[in-house]
């Protein structure tokens, strides 16, 4: 299924397969998302933001998530933690972009 990391006005697809989480998709593109934690939410170094207008696509954060989330000084009302998010049909070509470093 296709992805999309947008930057700026650049825009980069990328694979990710139904039922894996959007931080192995994210991290096999290449892209710079560490997961440091190992998707236990004991950090936010996964930390992506979605784009609004794909955000209710995706299920509601858990309530651990969105504690996560508030500690995340660049948190946005469509941010997420990739390994929270598992990827199934009714998220191809979801667009997101990752925060500044």
């Amino acid at each position: 299924m296709k992805l999309y990391v947008v930057d700026g006005d650049a825009v980069s697809e990328f694979m990710g397969e139904p039922g894996e989480r959007l931080l192995d998709a994210c991290q096999r593109a290449g892209l710079p998302l560490e997961g440091t934690c190992g998707g236990d939410m004991a950090c936010a170094t996964c930390h992506v933001i979605v784009a609004a207008e794909d955000f209710a696509r995706l299920p509601p954060a858990s309530e651990e998530e969105e504690d996560m989330l508030d500690l995340v000084p660049a948190s946005r009302r469509t941010s997420r933690l990739a390994c929270q998010i598992v990827l199934t049909p009714a998220q191809e070509m979801l667009r997101l972009s990752l925060p500044a470093a």
